[in-house]
């Protein structure tokens, strides 16, 4: 069997622990906070918090988007594949006619 030798594929393991102690631990602290879906269901109606769902998400996939095309600005050339070459056909051979 084939083991995996990238570094990014282990580190897959931390990323994927962080975020689930975030989520339980956000999860955690609304529940000690009193937070309940009805008292989330009226802050969603205010125009703040409907501004704040879309405009969130949205900053971030800007900042990524930003992030990810520095990086490959800063990394140099993106490298070009080379033109697959069109398959060469045989000459074609004359038939000499007879007189």
């Amino acid at each position: 069997m084939q083991k995996s030798t990238s570094p990014k594929r282990k580190s897959f393991n931390f990323y994927t622990i962080a975020s689930a102690l975030l989520v339980i631990g956000g999860s955690a602290a609304a529940m000690m906070a009193g937070v309940t879906p009805a008292e989330a269901a009226n802050l969603v109606k205010q125009p703040d918090a409907q501004i704040a769902v879309f405009m969130v998400p949205l900053t971030l996939l800007v900042l990524a988007l930003m992030y990810e095309a520095t990086r490959m600005v800063l990394r140099g050339n993106v490298p070009v594949e080379a033109p697959v070459p069109s398959p060469r056909r045989p000459p074609l051979s004359r038939k000499r006619s007879s007189p």
